[in-house]
């Protein structure tokens, strides 16, 4: 089969460097080399996330799929093992997956209808609450990076980055936020995280309503899983007129359908803070983000 596959130039910018080029370059050969070797027939135009290129498919038998290229990091390196565990589960499912380039083939959801589009916040959050209770629920198989591991080494850059942010205050923020890490670090739990779960990264389906997609799978305890649903739509927070008040409803909401002891939510949810902070520091900032800001001050005041 010869086909030409277009890279989107927005793709091919997000990995403008650290040998993303050479990924990028040999993308049209690996995707034809995997529509050849899995007899897939493209259809339609493809999609792309932050570190892969997806293209609709069409199985040898019928069945519709979408073969998922992504360029093999710590990040993407465990995403086969996760969902292979998870089995669908509350997730889509792996259909076939080669190791060596961290290609995928998964069943085909709806890519238009992502849960952004449940206009009612609160049931959004309920659907995105009920799946990640699934997920979280399965013990994390062994050869997966551990939030134990990940914690420890925010702790270490703690001292060298944090006094490089601009504002005293926001530094005080982000060392509260390291001390709330170090209380749970020695207990950083066992079970398998997604790690992004967001309204983007549900996508309705056909076996059933609602699945997760993209996670970057993580051991730990499911109380770090809180963030990306606390900052999403954050315009809707803003719109409110009472931001804290919305973030600890959203905050609640979530650690009651999870069943989550909520001090436990409060410090790791504080450690997501501090690593999103830690990764701006990285990439040249000297602010912390003012939603960051937000979602901290409102776990701090929350007793």
């Amino acid at each position: 089969m010869s086909t030409s596959i277009d890279v989107p130039a927005e793709l091919a910018e997000l990995h403008d460097k650290d040998g993303g080029r050479d990924w990028i370059a040999a993308l049209p050969r690996q995707a034809a080399e995997f529509l050849d070797r899995w007899q897939l027939r493209p259809e339609g135009p493809t999609w792309h996330g932050m570190a892969s290129l997806v293209l609709p498919v069409t199985r040898a038998d019928g069945v519709p799929a979408a073969l998922k290229l992504q360029r093999v990091t710590d990040e993407t390196e465990g995403v086969a093992l996760g969902l292979l565990t998870w089995d669908g589960d509350g997730i889509v499912r792996v259909l076939d997956h080669d190791p060596d380039t961290g290609t995928i083939l998964l069943e085909r959801l709806d890519e238009t209808r992502p849960l952004t589009a449940v206009a009612d916040d609160t049931e959004a959050l309920r659907i995105l609450a009920g799946l990640l209770a699934r997920l979280v629920a399965v013990p994390a198989p062994p050869g997966l990076r551990r939030l134990g591991d990940i914690a420890a080494a925010m702790l270490d850059q703690v001292p060298h980055a944090v006094p490089t942010l601009s504002d005293p205050a926001q530094r005080r923020l982000a060392r509260a936020c390291a001390s709330a890490v170090a209380e749970l670090v020695g207990e950083p739990g066992d079970r398998l995280l997604h790690w992004d779960l967001h309204y983007e990264n549900v996508l309705a389906a056909e076996r059933e309503p609602w699945l997760a997609i993209d996670p970057v799978p993580l051991a730990g305890d499911p109380c770090f899983e809180l963030m990306p649903a606390l900052h999403n739509r954050w315009d809707e927070v803003v719109a409110t007129g009472d931001v804290r008040g919305a973030v600890l409803r959203r905050f609640d909401q979530l650690t009651e359908a999870l069943g989550l002891d909520r001090q436990r939510a409060r410090g790791w949810t504080l450690g997501r803070v501090l690593q999103n902070t830690l990764w701006d520091i990285e990439d040249g900032g000297t602010k912390m983000d003012p939603t960051q800001v937000a979602i901290a001050t409102a776990m701090l005041e929350r007793r």
